[in-house]
């Protein structure tokens, strides 16, 4: 049965049981519009913290730390020993490789202390094993730096020879373009 409605639109009369849940229903849904309000606005304030996070975390590096990386293979170096040549023009050094790679020697620098400097801009490969092509993973070689005439026409900078109490500087240029240092007095 429906209720009956008097002349006044804001007061009903009869009966009035299904009215007042009609007044609770539009009550509900008012109420969820501004639920509706609130959660999209709590939404957002999540979206922007989450996403203030992930670039915070790229700008420090922490993600890429998180992420598988391939391993890249390293050249590394020890020298283990040295030994001037009576000729003054020689110098052997016994190198290990540390690294996990072989190194390729491509050329090398002598430096001294008075400031002269010789280099060997490609390196040569012989039977005899002075200029080996390479050293592999934890190998250890003899690989013999030479300067002056004993050099050749391979070689370019200032005629000298390794002379008792001065410093020499050696720079050893591999192939992947990476540069191991020796200092050492004769």
């Amino acid at each position: 049965m429906h209720p009956t409605w008097g002349t006044s639109q804001d007061k009903p009369t009869g009966n009035t049981k299904g009215v007042k849940k009609m007044r609770k229903i539009r009550k509900i849904t008012r109420d969820k519009k501004g639920i509706d309000t609130i959660l999209a606005a709590l939404l957002m304030v999540v979206i922007v913290v989450v996403a203030a996070v992930m670039v915070y975390a790229w700008s420090t590096g922490l993600l890429s730390a998180l992420l598988v990386q391939n391993p890249v293979p390293k050249e590394s170096m020890n020298f283990e020993n040295f030994a001037f040549n009576t000729n003054n023009m020689n110098l052997t050094l016994n190198v290990r490789n540390t690294g996990s790679v072989a190194i390729a020697f491509a050329s090398y620098y002598v430096k001294d202390s008075n400031g002269n400097q010789y280099a060997r801009l490609s390196w040569p490969t012989d039977n005899a094993g002075k200029y080996p092509a390479a050293v592999n993973p934890n190998g250890l070689i003899s690989v013999n730096i030479a300067i002056s005439s004993a050099c050749g026409s391979s070689c370019t900078g200032a005629t000298y020879q390794f002379s008792s109490g001065l410093s020499y500087t050696v720079t050893l240029v591999t192939t992947r373009n990476n540069q191991f240092v020796w200092q050492g007095t004769r």
